[in-house]
């Protein structure tokens, strides 16, 4: 199922969400939407790097990650990037951010980090970025819940009951209406 997954979005023209970041190999957004997806994810290459690469921001162009995958990319490699397709933003998450964020590249770059107490050990705070009308960004940061007030999740058989928590019970929206008209599309 994961391999039929959206690689990236479009935010109203201006802000490019993926999860990892930047490819050697890719320069413009059509380069990702021709990317042959519907596979198992390489170890290397375009698809890859969109998944697993990380900022460096010690470097202005690129540089060889630790992770085994993807690429490091430096502030150089952002601003031509967003500059060849006329993008304002780039939003990316795949790296702890203690803060819960991290603003990079004189504004350009954004990691928005979502898992408060990372692995239950991390300490670190979350975030979630909201996005206005005038394409501001606006970082909502939140801790993780006490341990008494968290509901156990494991080994709880939901087998003939309705758990209630499917996208749009959670979120008491359809999902087209929660996305609203801003996100122009997925690549």
């Amino acid at each position: 199922m994961f391999d039929y997954l959206t690689v990236a979005a479009l935010i109203d023209g201006k802000i490019f969400c993926v999860h990892g970041g930047l490819s050697v190999n890719i320069t413009t957004l059509d380069q990702i939407r021709v990317l042959e997806r519907f596979k198992e994810v390489p170890s290397e290459g375009p698809l890859a790097d969109l998944l697993w690469s990380d900022p460096d921001p010690t470097k202005d162009e690129h540089g060889i990650s630790n992770r085994g995958a993807g690429i490091l990319f430096g502030g150089n490699m952002v601003r031509r990037f967003l500059h060849n397709n006329n993008i304002d933003h780039m939003a990316r998450a795949h790296q702890l951010c203690m803060e819960g964020y991290q603003v990079l590249f004189d504004g350009m770059l954004s990691t928005v980090w979502s898992a408060p107490n990372y692995c239950y050990r991390c300490g670190n705070i979350a975030s979630v970025m909201e996005v206005g009308s005038d394409l501001k960004k606006f970082y909502n940061t939140f801790s993780s819940a006490p341990d008494q007030l968290r509901k156990p999740v494991g080994n709880q058989s939901t087998q003939g009951k309705k758990t209630g928590n499917s996208y749009n019970q959670l979120f008491n929206d359809p999902v087209g209406d929660l996305m609203g008209d801003a996100v122009d599309y997925f690549l």
